[in-house]
């Protein structure tokens, strides 16, 4: 499929060695993992102490908006944040977006960006639902040691590092899966 950024995403977009099938200038081909990992001290303490502090590569500028601007409606919690502590992690996330990004896989999340006035979700983005598709809801909302497709961390054990390599997911009580 031809993404609207007019790069197409193959299933080799997660080789274990680290080749990639398609160059695209301004790519960072050597860094490690498949997305920038969280580099704000701030952003990690204050949205990692609740939940996975997740890469802003996983989501465009604009859904990053959006989000930071309904904190009192944070899934189901009011999670405000004084002013300038939510300005100074807007500015963090949209700098650092998925459309802002040159990693590939920061850019398959900005290809087809949520639409609508709802809270964006990771899990409902046209990519992150691609990757999951043959993943059996049993294994994931059924298994007590995930949950939810929102717990990364729990199949991804590189997850904190931006490591999403599909090669490496391990489900707990299922083990490794390929799709």
């Amino acid at each position: 499929a031809l993404g609207a950024s007019g790069l197409a995403w193959s299933e080799h977009d997660d080789d274990d060695d680290g080749e990639h099938r398609g160059k695209r200038e301004g790519t960072d081909w050597s860094a490690p993992g498949d997305l920038a990992p969280v580099t704000n001290p701030v952003y990690r303490t204050e949205c990692g102490g609740c939940h996975f502090a997740y890469q802003p590569g996983l989501l465009p500028a604009a859904d990053w908006q959006r989000l930071m601007a309904r904190l009192d409606q944070h899934f189901g919690d009011d999670a405000s944040l004084e002013p300038k502590v939510a300005d100074e992690l807007l500015r963090y996330l949209q700098a650092n977006a998925a459309d802002r990004n040159a990693r590939m896989r920061s850019r398959a999340f900005a290809a087809r960006p949520s639409a609508g006035t709802d809270t964006p979700r990771i899990t409902q983005t046209a990519y992150f639902q691609r990757k999951h598709d043959e993943v059996p809801t049993r294994y994931v909302q059924g298994n007590p040691e995930v949950g939810s497709f929102s717990r990364c961390q729990a199949c991804h054990p590189g997850a904190d590092q931006g490591d999403f390599n599909e090669h490496r997911v391990r489900i707990p009580g299922i083990g490794r899966f390929e799709d």
